[in-house]
């Protein structure tokens, strides 16, 4: 008999995994939009992402929805425990839709909406880097329901792993900027990249440290054997990813460096799913006991199974039709 929680696992860590790598140099571009004041710049930026920028956001739908169906005590006790950065993080992805869509026909105040543009971006990275934080700490949850404080996800820990995801996000576009831009702006993203991965590798060696003090039990799953030689390769492999970053911005290699930034993102992304499995909330709550019932399970995923294929099929054709360098001058969202 098919594992229909394990399936659900699954079909929720993939959209989750496609929602932080589309969305999250998309995001990081509108927080580079500090570093460029040139509205011509600023407008290719935005351009590179103007066909697709509202498909990625799909993938953060399907995982909510599909933690709500496959995983509704999960669904509820998050709801509950992280209302308000999950609020501010809803808040801050609407400022910024409403400035993608109005600073390229606003005069006067296009500077105000370029302003709503990178502080949407930033506090949206900021936001999920929070509840990011908040879900790898954990929370209480007492007869299937929360039993902490309003306030618990408001920690040191989780704000540091706020930082770090805006830092992600940030490697993220400015490594896709790199891909799609040319000339005089792609040399100044290459100079960017370099000092950028620095930082995030900085950031995720504080994390790396940081969580196993935090967490015990994920302590005891990273230093135990055979696990430990399982992960004794992850940071090896990191750093090569900067030596591959190196070389990219050295030879100017277009694509190389937001290649090395994905391969940073999957590391970071599949040692989270290690530490946590089999819970879906830590420190004890799993997958099959914070399932729904075996037939609400069976019954969505029919819909997933034709809907999932579908967005995969438009998200693949749409960055194939849309494929190729971005210029000054091209029709966009200016």
């Amino acid at each position: 008999m098919l594992d229909l929680s394990l399936i659900w696992a699954g079909v929720i860590a993939l959209g989750v995994l496609l929602y932080i790598v589309l969305d999250g140099f998309d995001l990081g571009i509108g927080i580079l939009f500090t570093l460029f004041d040139d509205d011509h710049e600023r407008n290719v930026m935005v351009n590179t992402i103007a066909p697709v920028w509202d498909g990625n956001e799909t993938w953060l739908v399907l995982g909510g929805a599909g933690l709500f169906a496959a995983f509704p005590v999960v669904y509820a006790a998050a709801l509950s425990a992280l209302y308000l950065p999950l609020v501010l993080m809803l808040a801050c992805l609407i400022f910024r839709g409403a400035a993608f869509e109005l600073r390229g026909r606003a005069r006067r105040s296009r500077h105000a909406w370029d302003l709503a543009f990178c502080g949407g971006s930033a506090g949206a990275a900021f936001f999920q880097g929070v509840v990011l934080g908040a879900w790898i700490s954990g929370f209480p949850i007492v007869n299937r329901e929360y039993a902490g404080g309003p306030f618990d996800w408001l920690t040191a820990f989780n704000l540091f792993v706020g930082l770090g995801v805006v830092l992600t996000y940030t490697v993220l576009g400015c490594g896709w900027l790199i891909y799609k831009t040319e000339g005089d702006m792609q040399r100044r993203l290459f100079k960017l990249m370099s000092p950028l991965i620095v930082v995030l590798l900085g950031a995720v060696a504080i994390v790396s440290a940081w969580t196993p003090l935090h967490s015990p039990q994920i302590a005891q799953r990273w230093f135990s054997t055979p696990n430990l030689f399982w992960f004794l390769p992850v940071p090896v492999v990191a750093v090569l990813a900067w030596f591959g970053t190196r070389i990219g911005v050295k030879r100017e290699h277009p694509l190389l460096p937001f290649a090395m930034s994905l391969l940073l993102v999957f590391l970071g992304y599949s040692g989270l799913l290690i530490s946590l499995w089999p819970n879906l909330v830590p420190p004890s709550l799993t997958i099959w006991q914070a399932a729904a019932p075996r037939e609400s399970q069976a019954f969505a995923l029919v819909g997933v199974a034709i809907v999932l294929p579908v967005i995969l099929a438009y998200t693949a054709y749409a960055y194939w039709v849309f494929r190729g360098k971005v210029r000054p001058g091209d029709a966009g969202y200016h």
